[in-house]
């Protein structure tokens, strides 16, 4: 096997645990015990449902150590491309993992509040649902902030891919074209918060999302050609 392959394929690995663990961290589980709008359900279903709170940190915790790997794998593959897009890569993707990790103490402020610690016995129902509910949107306003680096780091990313021929090309687009939708899904999003209700909401990350999963399946799969095309300057 060349060493191309060889490194795309570890490439592939690493980024499918980052894919898995996200999907079931980010978007499984708040789909099972988060209602936004009622502080109460969501107080009750973390509680009734504590094993898969914590099953969603731990997941939270593999996929953030896992995507903290992938760019210096990714790196190993485009250094040769171009160095400085690649050195890129790795900035913006690294930067969003100290973030994530302070963001989990939004969540661990969560399993606090409905334990049964007796200083919480002075708190009645209604202020220890407000105060979850307080921790779990500081917790989704954290994600938010680095979502802005879950998009930056595409860009390079998807160029490297583009001008490498090392995969397909139309990963390379769907990846800058991501980087852009999470840049618009979160000032749009921020400056007007009416956008976050639009069908546009609902769609715009859909070509980031396409073009990991793409691309990570492609690296794990048929791996990078050999031969290489380099022509970014």
């Amino acid at each position: 096997m060349n060493s191309n392959k060889s490194t795309a394929r570890i490439a592939g690995l690493v980024y499918l645990i980052v894919v898995f663990t996200g999907i079931f961290y980010l978007m499984y589980v708040p789909s099972k015990l988060f209602v936004w709008n009622n502080a109460a359900e969501t107080f009750q279903n973390i509680r009734n449902n504590e094993t898969l709170f914590r099953l969603g940190i731990s997941a939270g915790f593999i996929c953030y150590i896992a995507f903290l790997l992938l760019p210096f794998v990714l790196y190993k593959l485009f250094k040769p491309v171009h160095k400085t897009w690649a050195v890129l890569m790795i900035v913006f993707a690294v930067v969003s993992v100290p973030m994530a990790f302070i963001n989990f103490g939004n969540e661990f402020s969560v399993l606090t509040l409905i334990g049964n610690d007796a200083f919480l016995k002075t708190f009645d129902a209604a202020r220890l649902q407000s105060e979850v509910m307080l921790h779990l949107h500081a917790y989704r306003n954290g994600n938010q902030i680095i979502s802005i680096f879950s998009g930056l780091w595409l860009f390079p990313f998807g160029l490297l891919i583009f001008k490498s021929g090392l995969i397909p090309k139309i990963f390379g687009l769907l990846l800058m074209l991501g980087c852009f939708g999470y840049l618009i899904d979160f000032f749009v999003g921020f400056l007007y918060p009416a956008y976050n209700e639009t069908i546009i909401a609902e769609y715009i990350l859909m070509p980031a999302s396409i073009g990991e999963i793409g691309t990570c399946l492609w690296l794990l799969i048929p791996g990078a050609k050999n031969e290489r095309q380099f022509s970014l300057t």
